[in-house]
């Protein structure tokens, strides 16, 4: 049984993990510290999660978004990234940064992460450069819902990059250079897909 998502109430929190109690079963999962600290014991959450089987054990990670845990597993393609060193760059940035430290080719932004020095972090720059971004569990990311969390879409910033970087690709642009343009244009354009094309353009078009 793969567990993808748990919708109940935090029964208790840890340093590195919290449990959650649905309809009286409880879960452990690990966590970073980014979902711990707006999580409170006693109320309702929605935790994304990402489960891995081994031959002696079944571990739970779970995420405030399923972008988030895409991140996770998107990460863990690169040699010599673990899980603990995926939570921990997803503690230290967020999706959008990552997003676009790899678009930029920017490594000294993973380098905030605990325990990634700079050769793991180009190694992650320069692995993941030129990919798409992962895709949510279902194709596409679902609302936040995680504690203390508005009903919003997840990381709009980067849905909206995400589907203008597509359309870039889909005129015949690199996905390399789809991406670089959109990071670059992006703090100045919003989280409008149009907006973001057209500026994305022009850049291109230097």
């Amino acid at each position: 049984m793969i567990i993808g998502r748990l919708v109940g109430e935090v029964a208790g929190l840890g340093t590195d993990h919290l449990l959650v109690d649905v309809n009286g079963v409880g879960y452990v999962c690990m966590a970073g510290t980014r979902l711990l600290s707006r999580t409170h014991a006693g109320e309702k959450i929605t935790v994304h999660v990402e489960t891995r089987v081994t031959e002696n054990s079944i571990t739970l990670f779970g995420f405030g978004t399923d972008e988030e845990r895409a991140w996770f597993v998107r990460l863990q393609d690169v040699h010599g990234v673990a899980g603990k060193a995926a939570m921990a760059i997803l503690d230290a940035i967020t999706p959008a940064e990552l997003m676009d430290a790899i678009a930029l080719g920017d490594a000294k932004v993973l380098e905030r992460a605990k325990g990634v020095g700079k050769k793991l972090a180009e190694r992650i720059v320069h692995d993941l450069s030129g990919k798409p971004p992962p895709l949510g569990r279902f194709g596409k990311f679902e609302a936040a819902s995680a504690a203390g969390m508005a009903s919003a879409p997840v990381a709009a910033a980067t849905g909206a990059r995400g589907e203008a970087i597509s359309a870039l690709v889909n005129l015949g642009y690199t996905q390399s250079d789809a991406a670089r343009a959109v990071a670059g244009v992006a703090k100045d354009s919003g989280d409008d897909v149009g907006v973001l094309v057209k500026a994305a353009l022009k850049e291109l078009a230097r």
